[in-house]
């Protein structure tokens, strides 16, 4: 797999002692102090929802992304194939809608993923131009050994929370999506 996008670099020897150096300035002169790691201040309970969750959102990014590296599948592509999976036959405008990327990502997605004999296209029986995309059973391998990385992390995203618990955040995550979506279309 190629990837589509670049992979968030490591932070460098001096990168890591700069941030030392100003954490432990910054404790000792509260003037110098820059902003909180997450999960405090404004960054913490006391931030505003909006923002908490696109924290949230990054850092699961990222991890998902390092995790998924050593497959060489970004997470966007990892999104296009679980995507597939749950809905083959997808045309490449409906899979931007659901992967939530914009066509022209998913464009690149789908030449690549075809590329590297994850996917295959046929035409619709009924509109002959719109191609509908499918896992192959190299993608569906490649899709299985993804979801054991993303597995890893939703058992990190939920550890300590009990099943009912789980349950009620995948609702409130959902009908958040779901009342949102529903707002921006009845504004346009």
């Amino acid at each position: 797999m190629r990837k589509i996008e670049n992979s968030a670099k490591p932070r460098s020897p001096q990168t890591k002692r700069r941030t030392a150096s100003r954490t432990e300035n910054s404790s000792q002169n509260p003037d110098l102090a820059g902003p909180p790691p997450p999960g405090r201040g404004m960054r913490g309970e006391q931030g505003y929802l909006a923002y908490l969750l696109r924290q949230a959102q990054a850092a699961t990014r990222l991890t998902l992304e390092r995790s998924l590296a050593g497959l060489g599948v970004t997470p966007p592509q990892f999104v296009v194939l679980t995507m597939l999976r749950a809905y083959p036959g997808l045309s490449g405008a409906d899979l931007a809608r659901v992967a939530l990327l914009t066509p022209q990502t998913v464009g690149v997605i789908i030449r690549n993923l075809e590329r590297d004999g994850a996917i295959r296209k046929t035409p619709h029986p009924v509109h002959g131009r719109v191609l509908q995309w499918t896992l192959t059973r190299r993608g569906a391998t490649l899709l299985g050994q993804c979801r054991r990385h993303a597995n890893a992390l939703e058992q990190r995203l939920m550890a300590g929370l009990l099943p009912r618990e789980q349950l009620t955040v995948r609702r409130w995550l959902s009908k958040i999506a779901a009342d949102l979506q529903q707002d921006a279309g009845s504004s346009g």
